[in-house]
Formats: structure tokens, sequence, C-alpha cells
């Protein structure tokens, strides 16, 4: 049974940590993704969650009839640097603390480097990674890793590469579709690829950057490192919706019990209760076509 779960991000501004169980139920949602938040574990710095904290939350979440079967926290653990990088690595172990007390099996996060320094970040992730894994293991929980945008390895096989070279069944790879053309455009090459160890999807769609020979965007000075990505509701971008979800489904992940999908669109914030909703419609719909 896929779990389709609410990226709770849109809502933030508007509601408290403890409120995002009953804000997902309300869209119509049996589960959401824990993503950066101040009052849990805020981008690149030490999770503020306490014991009380993570005791409200469970509960919350219980009363409202909503799992959390991810939590994604984002840390510099491939910082090039070696002092952001072994804060990362502490701010990270803090993490998989989180995960255990709330009952989560599944971290997803990102690498965390810098793209002018491809090697340095590559070894910082390695050397994270000595720390990092043998408790993931001895927990048993499952790290899931996504090369994003300006990340010092963004093509998805390359990243997949990397990811093998841990050698360990308790790492696999977040397919972000607002991220498709970054990874190259591969998803009916990519996915097969990654087999059982395909962790997640997170489903917003995005406008394919390298159309019109490169200049669909321009941005200046000319030749400047930006990457442009967006996080639109499914329909409105170039990600081929059809073509994800047949892969997905011939690749038996739509029948894995562990399946998941997080609806993670950013940037109609405005109308995040009317996106949310019909993000579950149209995923319901995309998943029954796919199986039939």
């Amino acid at each position: 049974m896929v779990t389709i779960a609410l990226d709770p991000t849109p809502f933030h501004h508007d509601h408290g940590l403890l409120e995002f169980p009953d804000v997902a139920a309300r869209l119509g949602y049996d589960a959401m993704q824990l993503t950066p938040h101040v009052d849990f574990t805020p981008f690149f710095r030490h999770p503020k969650a306490d014991d009380a904290l993570v005791a409200a939350l469970k509960k919350r979440a219980a009363d409202a009839g909503v799992r959390i079967p991810a939590i994604l926290p984002v840390h510099r653990i491939s910082w090039p640097d070696e002092p952001q990088r072994i804060a990362a690595v502490r701010n990270f172990l803090r993490v998989i603390e989180l995960a255990v007390e709330l009952g989560v099996p599944v971290i997803n996060t990102e690498f965390s480097g810098r793209p002018e320094r491809s090697e340095d970040s590559e070894d910082a992730f390695y050397r994270s990674m000595e720390t990092i894994l043998p408790r993931i293991e001895q927990e048993g929980l499952r790290l899931n890793v996504d090369p994003h945008p300006d990340d010092f390895v963004e093509d998805g096989l390359e990243a997949w590469r990397v990811l093998r070279g841990l050698n360990s069944a308790s790492v696999g790879f977040v397919y972000v579709a607002s991220h498709t053309f970054h990874y190259g455009d591969r998803a009916t090459s990519l996915i097969p690829e990654l087999g059982d160890r395909l962790g997640a999807v997170y489903a917003a769609d995005t406008f394919d950057h390298t159309r019109s020979h490169g200049l669909r965007y321009i941005s200046n000075p000319p030749g400047n490192t930006a990457r442009v990505h967006q996080h639109l509701r499914i329909g409105d971008g170039d990600v081929d919706w059809t073509e994800l979800f047949a892969v997905l489904s011939t690749t038996g992940y739509l029948d894995r019990d562990d399946a998941l999908i997080v609806s993670n669109v950013f940037a109609e914030d405005e109308a995040a209760d009317q996106v949310s909703r019909f993000q579950l419609e149209r995923l319901r719909s995309l998943i029954g076509s796919a199986r039939a």
C-alpha cells in the first residue's frame, strides 16, 4: 500500500509544529513527512526538540490519526570544510535519536556539499558516513539521499554511484520529481537501476531548464552558477507524470508496503489547502492509472 504523505512546509508560516497533524488530517492525508522546522530540526543547525516536545508531537499525530513515516533533516554532511562537517554529523546523530523516539523508520536527506569542490565534498560525505551509517544500521533505520540542485553531485546516475559505494542496504535514493531535469531527465533508466533502493518519491512539478538550447531561463551575469527549479502542483510544469508512474509501477515500487510518495508543492502557499487536496486526488489517480 503506497503511503501518500504531506510535506507541511507551506503551512509553517501560519501554523505551529504541533498543529501539523491536524492540518494534514483536515486536508485528507493520513501521513506527513516532517521537514526542517525551527522548533524541531532547523536547516543546518542543531535540532531543537526535547523529550517533552517529541512526546507532544507523537500524541497530536496519534490523536489526529496521522502517521509520520519519514523525517527530512538538511545538514552539511558533505561540506568540504571540516568545522561545518563535524557540526553536521553531531546534528545528524541527534536527528537519529529523534527519529527513534518518534518511531519514524525513514530519514530522507540531501548531500549538502558544494559543486565547485565536488571531490572534497564527496570525500567529506564518506567521512561523515563512517560515523552516521553505523548508527543508522544499529537502529534499523533507512537513510535516503536526494542529489539536490547545487550539490556536489546533481546527476541522478552519478549520485546513485556515490550511494552504492557505501555498500549498505540501509541507504537508498530519494527521487524528487521537481529535480528531474537536473538529474538528467532519466527516470526510465535510473529508477530501474535503483531497484529496491528507491526509498521515496517527492511529487511536485517543474519546468525543463534545459529547453531552448539552455536559454529557457536567462540570469545575469552570463555564466553564473545559479540553479533554477520549481515545486509546482502536478501538471503545471514539464515532468512526464504518466511516464514516471508507469516506471514506478513496472519496477514494483507501487506494490511495496514501504512505498512513500510525498506531496511537496512550495510555489503556492497562498492556496496551500486547495493545492494540497488537488495533489492528493491527482496522486491517487496517477497510482490507479499506472496500476491499471
